[in-house]
């Protein structure tokens, strides 16, 4: 089941979020959390205060328990700009553009977790595999060789008799 979360008009630039929200996605909730804890930005405090809000949403609408969510997208829109004028040289002006962002995060309890020790399992599992398939390509060739030599040395055997 997916629980979201959307935290609209935060003042700060969508470019400067989806650095930090790039950095979560995919990852069990504590993870998350802690990644964000550790990250000295503005949208780092903004996005834990968003993903808190959705494992809020998880617990208390949907029944679902903390341990088992994973950040399955965290995305961020742009929202409206505030224009603003600076006065400039010569009774000129400049705009300032005040950006706002839309960041929206959903959780999700279908997908797997994914720990180092799960994928380290799953690269030997492949290597394996790997290895098994190589095995039956070499004895494969092997065959197609005798065959060969085979072929070659009755070709051998005619010339010398023709001679």
């Amino acid at each position: 089941m997916e629980v979201r979360s959307t935290y609209k008009y935060a003042r700060i630039s969508p470019f400067k979020v989806r650095e930090v929200t790039r950095e979560i996605q995919g990852l069990p909730v504590s993870a998350a959390l802690d990644v964000l804890a550790f990250t000295p930005k503005k949208a780092a405090f903004l996005i834990s205060k968003t993903l808190k809000s959705a494992v809020a949403n998880a617990e208390n609408n949907a029944n679902l328990k903390v341990d088992g969510l994973v950040v399955k997208e965290a995305v961020v829109g742009e929202g409206p700009t505030v224009k603003r004028i600076m006065a400039r040289a010569r009774g000129s002006a400049s705009r300032i553009l005040k950006r706002t962002s839309h960041i929206r995060i959903v959780l999700s309890d279908e997908i797997p977790i994914e720990t180092r020790a799960t994928r380290r399992a799953k690269r030997k599992a492949e290597a394996k595999a790997g290895k098994k398939e190589a095995e039956g390509a070499v004895a494969a060739t092997e065959t197609s060789k005798t065959t060969a030599e085979k072929k070659t040395a009755k070709l051998k055997k005619k010339a010398k008799g023709k001679k």
